[in-house]
This record gives C-alpha cells, structure tokens and sequence, in this order.
C-alpha cells in the first residue's frame, strides 16, 4: 500500500507564505513525477506546479515567480514554497505522484487528502 499525507496548509494575510509538504511511505520502489494540484470551491482542480526525478520543474502561469516546487528524494517527499499570496489562491491543496512499487509493476497515480490553504485579510 502507498500514501501520500499533506501538511502545511492554513490561513495566512495576503502577501505572505506558505510551505506545504507531501510524504509519500509505503511500498515504493520508484518515483517520477511529483505534482501539486488545487481546487477553489466552484472551479475545476488546476495542475499547479510539477517535478520530474530530473528536478526539472513546471509551473502555471499563475503561480510562476511565486511559487517553488522542490522534492526530497532520501524522504520520498515533495515540497511547495508559496509566496506573496493572493486570496484567488485560496484552495483545497493535493498532492499526486506517479509511484512505482516493484521492478516489475507499472507506475500508478496516488492522492493525498489534499489540505486547505486560506488567504484573507
């Protein structure tokens, strides 16, 4: 069995930050992408930021030059630094990653809980 649990979310004034943190534990032999997810009540879930197990990253326009996405490979874990918050960044945080358990499995997609972030004054 995989899971992912999330930490760091809250309610923070607009213009301050954030780390957010996903753990993956279980059986797992591999991991490649690792991506932070949100979804504001009303809207559609939004991919925020992904990392490869390049360390190459992405981001979405919206959060670019604000956010950092990061990962530890030794702890199975995948970071997200926000900055300079915004309350349209008020949302349902998840985390996903594409796991691989044994040599000989394929890789499957696994959530975390997903954890709340409040930005308001």
């Amino acid at each position: 069995q995989v899971h992912l649990v999330e930490s760091g979310g809250g309610m923070v004034q607009p213009g301050g930050s954030l780390r957010l943190s996903c753990a993956a534990s279980g059986t797992i032999f591999n991991i490649n992408d690792m991506n932070w997810s949100r979804q504001a009540p009303g809207k559609r879930r939004e991919l925020v930021a992904t990392i490869d197990d390049t360390f190459r990253t992405e981001y979405a326009d919206s959060v670019k030059g604000r956010f950092t996405i990061s990962r530890d490979n030794a702890k199975n874990t995948v970071y997200l630094q926000m900055g300079s918050l915004k309350p349209e960044d008020t949302a349902v945080y998840y985390c996903n990653a594409h796991i691989l358990k044994t040599p000989t499995d394929d890789y499957k997609d696994y959530w975390g809980q997903g954890t709340q972030v409040t930005v308001s004054s």
